[in-house]
């Protein structure tokens, strides 16, 4: 694990261990915009998904719900996938966990059908560790799958649990995936944080495509 990773780490670790899951900005009782997107690329219960940062969300919940058999979650802090293993009880064995900062993780190659990532793509603020998102997200995705990628809108907040992040649109987004992935939907959403106030977010529904290199 990089310095890098470990103050990631540390961050969010102490984030999850003077938190409530309820309480963080970012939650929601149901990730309401992912499931229909999700669905409207044709999530089905053979459908391979992995949340990347999906911390204590309540996303795997409603996967398992809809009776999706192949779920995985992946969070830098294992205090965050904890409450969701804790939530979850015996479905959490139905689960496959990563305790991972995602521009370090292993996972199996073109093994997943759908990339979901709510909030954690825009707290990569360098171009560099962006592209290696981008082309991490393309390695362990199926030709023919998507990416579904969430994050604060080009009017949202500068700022999330203190750490500076990047605004971007839906186009903004798929520029950078833009040589294996193409753009089919796009939604914005206005989020009502459990204080009160409003944040803006952006969604890109992705394709993988079959193109490798920039488009010329």
């Amino acid at each position: 694990m990089t310095a890098e990773s470990i103050d990631r780490q540390t961050h969010w670790q102490k984030v999850y261990r003077t938190r409530t899951a309820d309480s963080v900005s970012w939650y929601r009782p149901h990730l309401d915009v992912s499931i229909e997107l999700l669905g409207l690329a044709g999530l089905s219960a053979d459908s391979r998904v992995i949340d990347i940062g999906g911390g204590a969300s309540t996303l795997v919940d409603d996967l398992l719900d809809r009776g999706v058999r192949d779920v995985s979650v992946l969070d830098v802090s294992d205090e965050a996938l904890a409450m969701a293993r804790k939530r979850l009880g015996d479905r959490a064995r139905e689960v496959t966990w990563y305790v991972a900062d995602v521009l370090h993780a292993v996972l199996p190659a073109g093994g997943f059908d759908f990339w979901h990532d709510r909030a954690v793509f825009h707290f990569l603020t360098d171009p560099t560790e962006a592209a290696r998102y981008a082309q991490i997200a393309a390695e362990a995705v199926r030709i023919g799958g998507h990416a579904l990628i969430g994050g604060f809108a080009p009017d949202g907040p500068e700022r999330c649990s203190g750490l500076p992040v990047v605004r971007r649109s839906a186009e903004d987004i798929a520029g950078i995936f833009a040589s294996t992935f193409s753009l089919l939907q796009k939604r914005e959403e206005r989020h009502r944080t459990p204080a009160g106030a409003e944040q803006s977010f952006t969604y890109a529904l992705m394709l993988r495509s079959r193109r490798f290199g920039r488009p010329g």
